[in-house]
Parts: C-alpha cells; sequence; structure tokens
C-alpha cells in the first residue's frame, strides 16, 4: 500500500542521523531502561563505574599477558629427570649442552643426577586442561567485559564515552608495563 505525499528519505536520513551523534544527556540508559541515572549524582556514579570497568578490562588483558608468559615458562623449563634402564631419554639428556646439572631428592631421601634441559625456541604449547580451561576464562571475561565497554560507548553518551577512555587510560597506566614482554616475544 502507498502512501502518497510523503517523503520516506527525509524521513530515514533523521532517523539515521539522531543516533549517530554524541549526546550529553544525563539521562541515557546504559545496559537496560532499569539502568537509566534519575539524577546528576547517579549519571556520575554510571560514570565512574564505566571507569571502574575499563580499568578492569586492561587489568584482564594485564593478567592474562601474565598467564601467558608463567605458561610459556613452565613448558620451556620442564625438568627430564634421569631414570635407571631408560637409557633413550637419559642418553639423550646427557648429552644436550644447554643441559645443567642438578640434584633430585626422591621420596625415599635419596639424591639422585639429573640434568634440567631448558628450551629457548617457543613452539606450540600442547593442550593441557590446566592451562587451556583457565585461558578460556580469562578470555571469557575479557570479551564479556570488552562487550559490556563496547556497548556504553555505542550510546553515543560524552560521559560514558570519555569515562571508558578514562578508565582505559588509568588501567594503562597502572598495569600498561605488562604489555610490554607479549610484544616483544609475540612474534
Amino acid at each position: 500500500m502507498e502512501m502518497s505525499g510523503m517523503d520516506h528519505s527525509n524521513t530515514a536520513s533523521s532517523t539515521m542521523t539522531m543516533g549517530m551523534v554524541f549526546t550529553n544527556s544525563h539521562s541515557s540508559p546504559l545496559f537496560s531502561s532499569q539502568w537509566t541515572p534519575s539524577s546528576n549524582g547517579s549519571y556520575a556514579g554510571t560514570c565512574i563505574f564505566l571507569i571502574i570497568l575499563s580499568a578492569i578490562a586492561r587489568c584482564l588483558v594485564a593478567f592474562r599477558v601474565y598467564m601467558e608468559q608463567r605458561w610459556l615458562n613452565a613448558h620451556l623449563k620442564r625438568r627430564y629427570v634421569v631414570v635407571a634402564g631408560k637409557t633413550s631419554e637419559a642418553g639423550r639428556i646427557h648429552s644436550d649442552p644447554d643441559a645443567k646439572a642438578g640434584t633430585l631428592v626422591t621420596a625415599q631421601g635419596v639424591e639422585e643426577s639429573v640434568k634440567v634441559v631448558y628450551r629457548d625456541n617457543p613452539e606450540i604449547l600442547p593442550w593441557r586442561f590446566s592451562v587451556d580451561l583457565p585461558r578460556a576464562l580469562i578470555f571469557l571475561c575479557i570479551t564479556g567485559v570488552t562487550y559490556l565497554l563496547m556497548l556504553a560507548v555505542m550510546t553515543m553518551n560524552e560521559g560514558y564515552f570519555c569515562a571508558v577512555l578514562g578508565g582505559s587510560f588509568l588501567g594503562e597506566l597502572v598495569v600498561g608495563r605488562f604489555f610490554q614482554w607479549n610484544e616483544s616475544h609475540a612474534h
């Protein structure tokens, strides 16, 4: 059914333009209609929440970098123990020039000769439940917090946008040094 006399292009463009400009309204809903600031104080509290959430997002990423470094170091510094009667592995370890000599105290209290082998070149780590489950959970948290921040910015509210930027700045200021390891060892 055609409606004559109405200019649809003008209506569509004004609707699209309204959503694409920043607003400084102190009553912009955040995440749901239930979270709509009703006063200047509640708006300020919402902005403070977004600052904290942005800082937490940076801390989560830094925590993941820290854990990745620990998991990689644990993998590269695996200890290989020379066992009596197992010459194939022991022979390989004894002939490794990078292996360092050490001792191992067993459950019986007897010291056995061991060599600790350190690997310098990283490789794809084998799948391990004790590593990959925490890695996936950390990534889930990072993704969830990041999407919440994205939704806050998409409200096009200037205060929310500045709060997310401010929190990102504070988070980087506090934990940014943890990213240096990841950037210098990534490739």
